[in-house]
């Protein structure tokens, strides 16, 4: 089983950047997509349907911001949007394909980078969100949650780490609660649980200034964190760097498991 999740700063950019010519070279079962800054309406056939691949998407009632979205070879039982937050239901930040005895999850977590204000929100939405990731976790069922969780959780995950230690993204309280999700409730990080001491080759995001992309000065912020059981039939991954679709790059999973 392969799970791709990947931030496209705009699906509709990411479509005229090669995005939707690739994925069918990919042969993903799972597709998780963020920030589709578009409607419904906006959303071509071509778009919500590629290579046997069907779409189903949480747009942000805001046009032209967030928005969240999962392609599965194989239907789901049920899709699930939403965390039952309005705030931030409202911003498109979560869509579950549910199999049952596995969902694969579709997260944008707010970035706090803008303003004070938009760090206050970030912090609502982590406290928030935190009882539901407990919940799952206990829940029974293996969950595999995709996405762009704009943290980077240790010194490793980011080039300047130093320098960053008072942005968002790189905050104390930030990586604090990350690191809850691991050793309290029992999360996995499957990226790092597969390649410990992977650096520069682990980043998933650049800035557009001062020449991130070329210098490779990356933060790895998309994340796949799984529950156990699943996390361990993680055979390997991937960041994909050939093409650039976005200011994030596209991460591939391959799971020893069928869906």
């Amino acid at each position: 089983m392969r799970i791709i999740s990947a931030n496209l700063n705009g699906i509709r950019s990411a479509a005229t950047k090669g995005f939707f010519d690739w994925l069918p070279t990919q042969g993903a079962d799972v597709v998780c997509v963020q920030e589709l800054k578009a409607q419904a309406t906006d959303l071509k056939p071509e778009v919500r349907q590629c290579d046997g691949l069907s779409g189903a998407f949480h747009c942000a009632e805001k046009k032209g911001y967030s928005g969240v979205g999962v392609y599965t070879r194989q239907a789901p039982q049920r899709i699930v949007e939403g965390l039952g937050l309005p705030e931030f239901d409202a911003e498109g930040r979560y869509i579950e394909a549910d199999y049952g005895d596995l969902a694969v999850i579709s997260l944008y977590q707010p970035s706090g980078s803008s303003s004070e204000e938009r760090q206050q929100a970030k912090f609502r939405f982590l406290d928030a969100f935190f009882p539901h990731l407990e919940k799952l976790v206990k829940c029974g069922r293996e969950i595999i949650i995709c996405g762009d969780w704009n943290i980077a959780h240790q010194e490793i995950d980011l080039k300047n780490w130093k320098s960053n230690q008072k942005n968002s993204g790189f905050l104390p309280e930030e990586r604090a609660w990350m690191t809850r999700l691991f050793d309290e409730l029992g999360w996995v990080d499957v990226y790092r649980s597969l390649y410990p001491a992977h650096t520069g080759e682990a980043y998933t995001w650049w800035s557009n200034r001062g020449q991130a992309w070329a210098k490779n000065v990356g933060w790895r912020i998309d994340y796949q964190i799984a529950t156990p059981g699943i996390a361990a039939k993680a055979r390997s991954a991937f960041v994909y760097k050939e093409q650039r679709f976005s200011d994030h790059a596209p991460l591939v999973v391959d799971y020893d498991h069928a869906l």
